[in-house]
């Protein structure tokens, strides 16, 4: 109970934190609403070919994948965020206390998860005027496998923060992790339109499931069998990085 007492505690002063500076939020969803107005409304012929006969369909189609996208990139750098916090000194003054060290990372991270889900709710509003629907349980559901994606992206980002100390060499590291798994996942275009290579590799990335499960809760279709697959994976992999990360970060803090 005291570990889940002490997440509470650390999710509580991470928010507080994200409160002051709310500025975090505005900039995040930034350039993907830029995209949706400026990127989407090309989309409709590209999309012809699956049915996107409408730009409401084009949204249906894109709108969803830019979500993921936010998920996957948002929680992959939120490791420079803890780099700070250490070079700053204050992840030293925070162990000293008798928190438990797995409720410093996990109560981090799902403040992360709750950026992420306003971002989304805010780029979903600013998407009705463009048409898109979605059934508030449906998008209750899509909100959902975000915070899984949210927390497996930033569960592998601070494990890459605790073994990578260089901001510069992290940044590499995370630049080459995150654009191939995006490009695979088909966020900004669906991997159906890809030659089939792309398609047969993509099957071996689990965002690209992920991709695929959101765009299909959008569609209406929340009982498809890429949307229970894709939470059983997102889900399972969370758990490993989860514990890989906090258990780096207990071992370090030695």
């Amino acid at each position: 109970m005291k570990v889940f007492r002490d997440i509470w505690l650390v999710f509580q002063r991470h928010l507080l934190i994200m409160k002051r500076s709310p500025l975090m939020i505005v900039l995040g969803v930034a350039q993907p609403v830029v995209y949706m107005i400026l990127f989407a409304p090309l989309l409709k012929q590209a999309l012809v070919t699956m049915g996107a006969d409408s730009m409401v369909a084009a949204y249906r189609i894109y709108v969803p994948g830019m979500l993921a996208a936010l998920a996957i990139g948002g929680g992959l750098y939120v490791g420079f965020n803890l780099l700070a916090e250490i070079q700053q000194g204050i992840i030293e003054r925070c162990r000293v206390t008798s928190v438990s060290r797995v409720a410093l990372l996990v109560g981090r991270a799902l403040r992360d998860v709750v950026v992420i889900v306003i971002q989304a709710a805010i780029i979903t509003v600013l998407s009705i005027p463009f048409g898109l629907f979605v059934r508030i349980d449906r998008l209750l559901l899509a909100y959902g496998l975000l915070a899984l994606i949210t927390m497996l992206t930033a569960s592998i980002s601070y494990g890459l923060a605790l073994k990578v100390s260089n901001p510069g060499s992290m940044g590499q590291i995370i630049n080459n992790i995150a654009q191939p798994l995006m490009l695979l996942s088909g966020t900004l275009l669906p991997i159906a339109l890809a030659p089939l290579w792309i398609r047969t590799v993509a099957v071996y990335n689990p965002f690209a499931w992920a991709v695929a499960g959101m765009r299909a809760i959008f569609a209406g279709r929340p009982g498809d069998y890429h949307v229970w697959w894709s939470i059983v994976l997102i889900a399972a992999l969370m758990a490993v990085a989860l514990t890989w990360s906090t258990r780096l970060f207990a071992k370090t803090a030695k």
